[in-house]
């Protein structure tokens, strides 16, 4: 079954439409603080697509992403007890918020910078920063560096790479997809 390269095909058609910018930049936004899918499958392929544009991409997804964890920042640490952790209930995340507050507690600051350059989902520390009401300036700058570095790697990349690298993804786009669902669905059983 060909899902993924339907879905990948789908997506540099996206990435070329006349509002692609604006819909990244929606999406940077909101995944910094609840929604579930990284930017990086929306600014690959409009790296790709258009990589004379590419830092133009990487630009908007670091500068919306950053405005979003300015918001997950604020839910935490305002909002945190009304809002937020009713939901991190209902959706049993409190183990994993418990780990990453540990962490900031061990790491600080560091913690958020790696986890904008990671895939350890930005909004569960851009929360935690508010919650643990961490220097905003710091957070901020840490922030900015962390998620830059990403897309800015990822907008290389496929600017780096080209024609040759839209056939190799194209060539190996099934393997990755379903290797992420596999990926995705034992880190759901395992972190359960």
């Amino acid at each position: 079954m060909k899902l993924f390269t339907k879905l990948y095909d789908m997506a540099l058609v996206w990435a070329k439409h006349r509002h692609a910018e604006r819909y990244l930049a929606a999406m940077s936004f909101a995944e910094s603080v609840f929604f579930p899918i990284p930017p990086d499958v929306m600014l690959a392929p409009m790296s790709l697509a258009q990589p004379k544009k590419a830092w133009r991409f990487a630009s908007f997804a670091t500068i919306a992403s950053v405005c979003g964890g300015i918001i997950g920042y604020l839910l935490g640490f305002w909002l945190f007890e009304p809002v937020v952790e009713p939901l991190i209930a209902q959706m049993h995340w409190q183990e994993k918020f418990d780990i990453a507050l540990n962490w900031f507690k061990d790491y600080g600051v560091w913690v958020v910078f790696l986890a904008g350059f990671s895939p350890i989902p930005y909004k569960v520390f851009t929360i935690g920063a508010g919650v643990l009401q961490m220097a905003f300036l710091p957070f901020l700058i840490a922030s900015a560096i962390g998620r830059g570095a990403r897309f800015f790697l990822v907008s290389a990349l496929m600017k780096w790479g080209g024609a040759q690298m839209e056939r190799k993804l194209r060539q190996y786009i099934e393997i990755l997809g379903w290797g992420l669902v596999i990926l995705i669905a034992l880190a759901y059983f395992l972190l359960r």
